[in-house]
């Protein structure tokens, strides 16, 4: 078996997409033949870039890995040694169930483990519909036991214009506000984006710019688009309140992270009562890539 699992591909006009049951990630996706996503290794773990996978039931980093919920502190793994921190939730390389194929579709389910870290009953759901028109992809999580259960969502892809470096590239990136963090990466205070290079008016050029921060102050809907003078671009849609940008330093800036998220980082720690999902509800992150 394949180290990502059960593997599926889906097609639909000039799009074509791979996902697969670890971690319900995105592994691949291309339109006319030309990448729209950086491609994840079909047959190792060669890097911690997260590629494509589900972020739940938290986004990005609950720092410390500590938090509190209905007046109780729980301890959570960390998982990243350099800032003490628990980074993207605890379903990236969990094995979820095949709810639903079709030729241009895959529904991929987890009924979330209830842990010491993390004592909740969530059902999570991440759907794949593959259309003429780009790849649509709705993560949810849905409260099933008795008590009210933090949780936020997103996905990691790596938006590419096939393969050019960043530093070739444009980011059009609409947000207003930018989350600056400390050298360990734990959020300090919220200051307008073109703080940290980012314009939010207009293209950014992203030669010899590094960006790994959280931004907001987002029309809704938005649009992240990265192009380049002589490749096809790519662009991601959502509504979603906050958007992670990474220039991709990790594998060698061919490709930038622009991760949707229902959060802001550490929100089980900043928004505690803002995360809380109430019995029996649900909570769904919705994005859409495609070429541009």
């Amino acid at each position: 078996m394949s180290i990502h699992g059960t593997v599926v591909d889906l097609r639909a006009g000039d799009y074509e997409a791979t996902v697969a049951q670890v971690g319900a990630t995105l592994l691949s996706l291309t339109h006319d033949g030309h990448r729209l996503v950086d491609p994840v290794p079909a047959d190792r773990l060669d890097d911690d870039a997260w590629r494509g996978r589900t972020l739940v039931p938290w986004p990005n980093r609950v720092v410390g890995g500590r938090y509190e919920a209905g007046g109780t502190a729980y301890h959570l793994p960390v998982n990243e040694p350099e800032t003490g921190a628990a980074l993207h939730g605890l379903a990236a390389f969990q094995r979820w169930d095949l709810a639903d194929r079709t030729p241009s579709g895959a529904t991929w389910v987890l009924e979330l483990p209830a842990s010491y870290g993390y004592p909740f009953q969530v059902r999570c759901t991440v759907a794949y519909t593959l259309d003429a028109g780009g790849l649509s992809i709705a993560v949810s999580g849905s409260n099933t036991g008795p008590e009210p259960a933090p949780f936020g969502a997103s996905t990691h892809p790596y938006l590419t214009c096939d393969g050019r470096p960043l530093d070739e590239c444009r980011v059009s990136l609409p947000a207003g506000s930018v989350l600056l963090t400390d050298e360990r990466s734990s959020p300090t205070e919220v200051v307008p984006a073109t703080q940290v290079g980012i314009d939010p008016d207009g293209p950014t050029t992203l030669r010899g710019l590094s960006v790994d921060h959280a931004f907001t102050g987002l029309p809704t809907p938005w649009a992240v688009e990265l192009t380049h003078p002589g490749s096809p671009g790519v662009r991601l849609d959502s509504d979603a309140p906050w958007v992670q940008l990474y220039t991709g330093e990790r594998i060698g800036r061919v490709a930038a992270a622009v991760e949707p998220m229902t959060c802001p980082p550490d929100a089980f720690n900043r928004d505690p009562d803002g995360v809380l999902l109430a019995p029996g509800a649900t909570r769904t992150l919705t994005l859409r890539i495609s070429a541009s």
